[in-house]
């Protein structure tokens, strides 16, 4: 699909009816000492797919438990689904699912037997809803006598999902589902979220890894209870807007600080085998690996890249 035609679906998404609607939501802890959410603003389409990324303390979990009706905001208006989550709660709950950062299902129950309690808590059961978790629950049939707890991580997510879905939800909250499960898991647990996604269904996911965040419609950057940004991974990424650079060396430790030391630096981060920096102008290469062998490095290699998602939020934390 083309970033033009990309572009098109994600506007028709969100010219639809909101499917969540945030004006200035505040949120506090500790007598209000503590500023979770800070006037956020934020409007999901029917049918999207979100991303929120941020670090721990960002505000994420906070604002799914208010999505969720578990908690009180301390000011502002949320509304999920036209319903407001104060005065609505108790039809909201009926209509949500929520699947928290924590495995929160019942240890010492069967598959089956955890299954079989959330549908009852919602007055349902697993034979009348059996269409929207059939491909999960084929994958969960092998185990459904085997208790929760002698699952493995991937099985207990997926287990987690279906028993989040068992009553036909018509929004998903997902607080980084798949945190500590093995890729192929990861990537199978993707796989049904986009099956969802081509249902109709609308999904707000926070994740701490960026290839998941770039499945998703959009992604909502935050950090300290704020919006940093928000916009499709091709366009966060389009709009980077300044020559980024992998520098490597055989002292990275020591690279790390003398690159932050250079004159004309602007951010410089660790990424996996590389440094990633940016500068305040245009540099010249041979300048820069002078001034590094200088400093003692050597077998220097720098090289221009494309950034990534994660590059885009690193920058937005700097700026």
């Amino acid at each position: 699909m083309t970033d033009k035609l990309k572009l098109g679906c994600m506007e028709k998404l969100i010219s639809r009816a909101p499917a969540v609607k945030i004006q200035q939501l505040r949120k506090t802890y500790e007598n209000d000492t503590v500023l979770a959410i800070k006037g956020l603003d934020l409007t999901v389409g029917s049918g999207e797919l979100l991303a929120l990324i941020g670090p721990d303390g960002a505000g994420k979990t906070s604002l799914f438990r208010i999505l969720a009706t578990l908690i009180l905001p301390d000011g502002g208006q949320v509304e999920v689904l036209s319903y407001d989550v104060v005065k609505d709660f108790q039809s909201l709950r009926l209509i949500t699912g929520y699947m928290p950062g924590r495995f929160a299902l019942y240890q010492d129950l069967t598959v089956l037997e955890n299954l079989s309690f959330f549908a009852t808590v919602f007055n349902t059961s697993i034979e009348a809803n059996y269409d929207i978790i059939r491909d999960i629950y084929v994958q969960l049939e092998p185990f459904k006598h085997r208790r929760a707890s002698q699952l493995s991580g991937g099985m207990k997510q997926k287990l987690a999902l279906c028993c989040t879905l068992v009553h036909k939800p018509s929004i998903l909250l997902l607080d980084e589902p798949t945190t500590g499960v093995d890729p192929v898991s990861r990537q199978e647990f993707w796989d049904i979220l986009d099956k969802l996604k081509a249902d109709g269904m609308t999904m707000i996911v926070s994740t701490p890894y960026m290839d998941e965040a770039r499945r998703c419609d959009r992604i909502a950057m935050m950090n300290r209870g704020e919006l940093l940004d928000i916009s499709t991974p091709e366009a966060l990424i389009d709009g980077f807007g300044k020559p980024l650079y992998a520098i490597q060396s055989d002292r990275m430790f020591a690279l790390l600080q003398d690159l932050r030391k250079y004159p004309v630096t602007d951010t410089c981060f660790a990424f996996g085998e590389a440094h990633h920096v940016t500068f305040k102008k245009s540099i010249q290469v041979d300048d820069l690996r002078g001034y590094l062998q200088m400093q003692g490095h050597h077998h220097v290699d720098i090289a221009q890249i494309q950034p990534t998602v994660e590059d885009c939020f690193m920058d937005q934390l700097a700026s």
